[in-house]
């Protein structure tokens, strides 16, 4: 959620920003909000005042022995003109929250202008792309031939996009995971931590899934406001909602396995073959709470965290910068980290790294006191996978595939798997 006092000190300023994402700010009506509200406020304000002298006075009257019975009906009345304005105050202050709550964060000025993906910066590539000496079969095909995967019970049992993975396969996404959880934890001192797959509405709303994005999620039936987590990221991140945070405990980093729960809404015939686009999938996420003058550095180092992952399994990737017209609602920044899919020869997104500065801590009331002004400061939050699974699977099975179909295992893993070979 945007600083309201940004808005009200210079609204072109957030309004020239936003337009690079393609969202138009509408100045007059937050000024007609920010008046209502003025004279509103002001109003109950005074009548406050004249209560309060009309309160003083009937009490000296009786202690005078008068009459005060005129006095109180001004009184009554006055008390009823404040609740009516009272009510046309708060209504206007919820129509103020709804505002601001329907805006997307501001972008840091080092933010690449752009529309779409396609004029994201490319920042660094990492690897070598693989030559293959034979014509690279997808992972689909692959996995199918090894008993693998099954989209096929996916739909029996549940519908499409879902799928099941049996045998080698489950055991490699497995062995993946605490890969992943063992990086994390022991070499970039994450701590671990295990969190609810079923989020409430309160926190959909402190990351900024919600109100926007409601059509993607899937809402439990018979529970109003319960739903099933789309990322880590919102039950991790909500666990600093409502806090205030000794400045001492900063910074906090936190990592989580969970599955993760997405409609897809608008996807339809994208990536809808094999596991790259599912609705039920894994992820190791990284979170990070940190102080405001941290959070550009934060980014960098959770970003170079994700990409020690692709390095230790020897996966080809590039890290590009997303452009304003490409960046999450709530992001002020992002790095998308991309591995290279040899069967559509080209990268895809594996990992989004994102700071949210204090947007999403303003919305969840996420704060940590200044030990050194005594005030309770913002907290600047960011989150990136470390990795999503099934995409980091998907490019195992590709890049690493012989020409019979077996998969070759990556040095760094063969002691989670427990061997080094996958063989039809």
């Amino acid at each position: 959620m945007l600083d309201s006092k940004k808005l009200n000190k210079d609204p072109q300023a957030v309004a020239d920003n936003l337009q690079k994402r393609g969202y138009i700010l509408d100045i007059d009506n937050w000024d007609n909000l920010e008046s209502s509200r003025k004279d509103l406020q002001s109003d109950t304000e005074n009548m406050q005042a004249e209560l309060n002298d009309l309160s003083k006075q009937i009490g000296i009257y009786k202690k005078d022995g008068k009459d005060s019975s005129k006095l109180e009906k001004q009184a009554t009345e006055v008390t009823s003109k404040i609740k009516s304005q009272s009510k046309k105050l708060n209504t206007i202050l919820e129509d103020m929250n709804n505002f601001i709550s329907s805006i997307p964060n501001m972008i840091d000025d080092d933010v690449p202008e752009g529309q779409n993906e396609e004029d994201n910066v490319e920042i660094r590539t990492v690897g070598k792309i693989r030559d293959f000496a034979f014509a690279p079969k997808d992972h689909l095909e692959l996995g199918s031939a090894l008993g693998g995967i099954d989209m096929e019970s996916g739909v029996k049992i549940t519908g499409a996009r879902f799928t099941v993975l049996n045998g080698q396969l489950a055991k490699l996404q497995r062995s993946l995971i605490n890969f992943m959880l063992d990086i994390h934890t022991k070499e970039h001192q994450y701590q671990e931590v295990y969190v609810p797959y079923v989020v409430n509405s309160e926190s959909l709303f402190g990351t900024g899934q919600l109100p926007k994005f409601e059509e993607d999620l899937f809402k439990l039936n018979g529970k109003e406001d319960f739903y099933l987590t789309s990322t880590a990221e919102v039950p991790v991140t909500n666990l600093f909602r409502n806090e205030i945070l000794d400045s001492k405990s900063l910074p906090i980093k936190y990592v989580c396995h969970t599955p993760c729960f997405r409609s897809e809404a608008g996807s339809y015939g994208l990536d809808t073959k094999g596991i790259m686009r599912l609705h039920q999938f894994e992820k190791v996420e990284l979170v990070q709470a940190v102080e405001a003058q941290d959070s550009e550095n934060a980014l960098e180092e959770l970003t170079r965290h994700a990409e020690e992952i692709l390095k230790r399994l020897e996966l080809p990737y590039r890290v590009v910068s997303l452009c304003s017209g490409d960046i999450g609602f709530s992001a002020a920044k992002t790095y998308d980290i991309e591995v290279w899919i040899p069967s559509q020869n080209k990268y895809r997104e594996i990992s989004s790294c994102s700071n949210f500065r204090d947007f999403q801590a303003r919305r969840m009331k996420a704060r940590w006191k200044d030990p050194s002004t005594k005030k309770n400061q913002y907290l600047n939050t960011l989150n990136g996978s470390g990795l999503a699974l099934s995409r980091t699977l998907l490019a195992l099975l590709e890049n690493f595939q012989e020409k019979d179909g077996s998969i070759i295992i990556p040095d760094a893993l063969r002691n989670y798997f427990g061997a080094d070979i996958i063989n039809l």
